[in-house]
């Protein structure tokens, strides 16, 4: 639903498949009365990965790179301000790694599909992924990473930083 509504625009600068929902409460009845409750979940094979491969480069980096700062005694063990490095260390990976399933994912979710909620555009997962490699280049697979590092490296960096806090309480 997010992505549909997302991806919503005027004719004129229109670009891929265009879905016409009213509104939230629209766009769920629409979907589900054309595909059931699975097209409720269609894409959902790209944000499974997406969420795993995230949380564990999140997690992997951000220690990682919080005692490679204090080691090299540019902040404090314990500072803030070590965290902080960590997190954006980490936020970096993540927008990294999660940025290739969230192109995987926009896309299965994004395609216009047949009656019966089949894609037209690909079969699935894997296919999305050659299809995308193969007419973009594995560069392709990387669209919008800028814009995926601000959204994540913020919520990254604050959220191991509170996490940090709150561990130490």
């Amino acid at each position: 639903v997010k992505t549909h509504l997302q991806a919503q625009t005027l004719s004129t600068v229109a670009v891929g498949h265009q879905h016409n929902h009213e509104s939230i409460s629209a766009a769920f009845e629409s979907i589900y009365k054309q595909h059931g409750v699975a097209g409720l979940w269609r894409g959902v094979t790209g944000a499974v990965p997406r969420v795993a491969v995230g949380s564990a480069a999140q997690l992997a980096t951000f220690t990682s790179a919080k005692d490679w700062v204090c080691e090299r005694q540019w902040f404090g063990e314990g500072s803030w301000a070590a965290v902080l490095a960590g997190g954006m260390v980490s936020g970096v990976a993540v927008a990294v790694t999660m940025t290739p399933f969230d192109v995987i994912s926009t896309r299965l979710y994004n395609q216009p599909v047949d009656a019966d909620g089949t894609g037209k555009l690909y079969r699935g997962f894997l296919d999305c992924i050659l299809q995308i490699s193969s007419k973009e280049g594995l560069l392709g697979l990387y669209k919008g990473i800028g814009a995926v590092y601000l959204r994540l490296g913020p919520h990254t960096v604050l959220s191991l930083f509170f996490w940090d806090e709150l561990r130490k309480m």
